[in-house]
Parts: C-alpha cells; sequence; structure tokens
C-alpha cells in the first residue's frame, strides 16, 4: 500500500486509500500475470508502431501534409501514454501492487488521461476535417498548416483542461482497480468528485464519440454518392469507418460504463476483473490507432514499402497527397 491518510491531499483521496488498503480488490496470481502480459503486448506494440510512423513522417517530407499532422499528434499523444505510463503498470503488475508511490499514482493518472483526452480530440478533429473537406464545405489545402496547428494546439490545451483541475481539488487521482494502475478517483462519492466525473464523460467521451460517429457518417453517405460505380472504394471506406467506430466502442466505453459505476454505485459493485479488464482495453488504443488510421492508408503504406530506397521517398509527387486521396483509400 503507497499511501497513507497522513500523505492524503487534494490530488489523492482518502476514501480511495481506505478502499485500496482494506484489500477488497484484489487480483489472484494469474490475474496479475494475465495483466502483465497483456501490458506487455500493449507497451511494446504501442511504441513500435508509433515510433515508426514518426519515423516515418520526419524521413519523408511528402507525407507532411497538413492532415497528416494530426496523424502525427495521435501517434505522438500514443507514444507518450506507451513510454511515460504504461511501464509502471506493468512493473505494477508484475509485481502484484504499486511501486512508485503516491505521487508516482498521481503523475501516472494524470499523464495517461492527459495523453488519453488528447488522442481522443485529435480523432475527433480528425473526422471533422475530413467531414467538412469530402462534403465540400471547406478545399483542401495541402500547402496551408495554420488551420491544423491550431486544431492541434486545441486539443493539447482541452485535454489540460480536463486534466488540471483534479491537481487542484476537483476530484483527485488515486489507486484504480486491484491498485496496479491509477486515474482519475472513481471511488469518490463526494458531490465535487461525482460533479468531474459527469462532466468528463459528457465532454471528454460522449461528445469526441457523438461527432466522430456524425462525421464519419455524413462522410460515408458523401463519398457514396460522389463514387457510385467505384463500389470497392466504397465497401473500403466504409469497412475502416465501421471498423473504427467499433474499436472505439470496444476501448472506450466499457471503461467509461465502469467508471460511472464505480462513482454512482455501491460499493463493491465493480469486482476487480471488471475494473481492470476495461482499463487494459483502453490502452489498446495505442496500437490500434497507428494500424487503423496510418497503417490502412495506402500512401503511408507505399512509404514504408519503399522507405529501404531513400531516393523513391524524393521522388514522390506532391500531387498525390490530398484530403481526397488519403480518404478515398
Amino acid at each position: 500500500n503507497f499511501s497513507s491518510p497522513t500523505g492524503s491531499g487534494p490530488c489523492v483521496e482518502d476514501g480511495a486509500e481506505h478502499h485500496h488498503s482494506a484489500g477488497e480488490l484484489h487480483l489472484s496470481p494469474t490475474g496479475h500475470l494475465l495483466v502483465t502480459v497483456c501490458l506487455g503486448f500493449i507497451g511494446v506494440m504501442g511504441i513500435a508502431n508509433n515510433l515508426l510512423v514518426l519515423m516515418l513522417f520526419c524521413r519523408c517530407k511528402v507525407l507532411r501534409s497538413p492532415i497528416n499532422l494530426l496523424l502525427m499528434n495521435i501517434s505522438l499523444s500514443d507514444l507518450l501514454v506507451c513510454v511515460l505510463g504504461t511501464p509502471f503498470s506493468f512493473a505494477a503488475s508484475l509485481q502484484g501492487h504499486w511501486l512508485i508511490g503516491q505521487m508516482g499514482c498521481v503523475w501516472y493518472g494524470f499523464v495517461n488521461t492527459l495523453f488519453g483526452i488528447v488522442s481522443l480530440m485529435s480523432l475527433t478533429i480528425l473526422s471533422y476535417d475530413r467531414y467538412i473537406t469530402i462534403t465540400g464545405t471547406t478545399e483542401a489545402d495541402i500547402t496551408n498548416y495554420n488551420k491544423t496547428i491550431v486544431g492541434i494546439a486545441l486539443s493539447w490545451i482541452y485535454s489540460l483542461m480536463w486534466t488540471l483541475p483534479p491537481l487542484f481539488g476537483w476530484s483527485n487521482y488515486g489507486p484504480e482497480g486491484p491498485g496496479t494502475t491509477c486515474s482519475v478517483n472513481w471511488q469518490s462519492k463526494e458531490v465535487s468528485s461525482k460533479s468531474y466525473i459527469i462532466c468528463l464523460f459528457i465532454f471528454c467521451l460522449l461528445m469526441p464519440f457523438l461527432v466522430i460517429v456524425y462525421c464519419y457518417g455524413k462522410l460515408v453517405l458523401a463519398v457514396r454518392k460522389v463514387i457510385r460505380k467505384a463500389a470497392s472504394n466504397k465497401n473500403k471506406l466504409l469497412i475502416m469507418v465501421t471498423f473504427m467506430i467499433i474499436c472505439f466502442l470496444l476501448c472506450w466505453l466499457p471503461y467509461g460504463i465502469v467508471a460511472l459505476l464505480a462513482t454512482f454505485g455501491s460499493p463493491g459493485l465493480i469486482t476487480p476483473t471488471a475494473s481492470i479488464i476495461p482499463s487494459v482495453l483502453a490502452k489498446t488504443s495505442t496500437v490500434y490507432n497507428p494500424i487503423i488510421y496510418i497503417f490502412m492508408n495506402k500512401q503511408v503504406s507505399l512509404n514504408l514499402e519503399t522507405n529501404a530506397y531513400a531516393n523513391h521517398c524524393s521522388k514522390m509527387r506532391l500531387n498525390g497527397i490530398s484530403a481526397s486521396y488519403i480518404l478515398s483509400r
């Protein structure tokens, strides 16, 4: 147990300390082993996938279009989660308890929530950008980076708006589930904590999901009208959009539901398994994001295949990069 009543402050709730120390949420050794294996896989694959993406974008200038900067921002935030967060939960699961103390728990909860919201908001902005480009609301301009840079800055500012308050008393960060991870203190029954969690659920999960579904739904309808004869392209886009939404739901919705149940349900309602599985699922987004949004992009795949030959990268034609090209593939 890493917390004590004397060390509690605005970031760590006494109720969470008592709940953790009471030993009500313990996993079996087998459970900890399974979580360790999953986190190890997520950490290794997340670092490899996102690092490869960033290296590819840095190496090939032709890929640095405005819309691809959003993809780079997603990869950067996912990479930071894998580097600054996942190793600590991996080590804790390996040992069966949290290892880096109360302040380490606050740090872990803060950075994971921060980078997670940045990634979600970047995906939301990306869906909106693709929507307005394809529907003709605005013209694609591969030389104008200002709008994209503003969008990236807003994703970080918005995330900070929702992750800094627990450091100053509106809710707090503390141990989560069996005590091998940390997050927002879902267990607190205080009114201030409940109000924060409701706002977090609405503005950082429900709202992004609705925007993504709306934008990609409209996008699919628009593309169907434009390319009625290109059935294969329509099907590819529809499959990709459906896959994206399903992955979003599978990774984030269970976590949000369990968090709400832990907050508003009766004590002991959430079992150790029920608490840790959604947390691990949410972390898998760092693995699937680059696969769906980047490696399924033919332009990126082509660069990946030919990247061993540096001269090929420089010879790619600039007119190959446009939002419509990216979306239709």
